[in-house]
């Protein structure tokens, strides 16, 4: 499904070695896949924050809290034979809640040329940080939108 993903969304900008490694990087606090009819239809992760992720030092300085106060919402995506059934609203659900019960801000990192997980971010309420430059390797800076979730009080 990643790869179906990939060739018709170009997510992951970059195509990892290993595909599998990519979806549990070391800093993974958990993740959850998404089933329709029976098949995995969607998956997200939650994060702690690693060098190169700029949504949660912008939150930090914010909230004049630790970096270790937040928790990374990523390897968000939804299988495109799934798409409008509410999946990738209920996957970021999911982690917020998991970020939440550890007493975690949310944040994430998008794409910049990602429109429609920056449109389903803010039609969820998320807060615009900042939109920065990453220097992904000596040949590729890329443009990402930092957000935060909304704080509920």
């Amino acid at each position: 499904m990643l790869a179906e993903v990939h060739e018709r969304d170009g997510y992951p900008v970059n195509w990892p070695d290993a595909p599998d490694a990519w979806l549990t990087p070391p800093s993974l606090i958990a993740s959850w896949v998404a089933e329709l009819d029976g098949r995995i239809a969607g998956h997200v992760g939650l994060s702690r924050s690693e060098a190169g992720d700029a949504a949660p030092g912008l939150w930090a300085v914010r909230a004049g809290v630790s970096v270790d106060t937040t928790a990374v919402v990523n390897r968000l995506f939804v299988a495109p034979s799934a798409r409008g059934h509410g999946i990738g609203a209920l996957l970021v659900a999911q982690a917020l809640g998991a970020a939440q019960d550890r007493a975690l801000h949310p944040v994430l990192d998008v794409v910049a040329s990602d429109t429609a997980a920056a449109a389903l971010y803010e039609r969820l309420g998320w807060q615009l940080l900042a939109t920065v430059e990453q220097q992904w390797s000596p040949e590729q800076t890329i443009t990402v939108r930092c957000y935060a979730a909304a704080i509920r009080r």
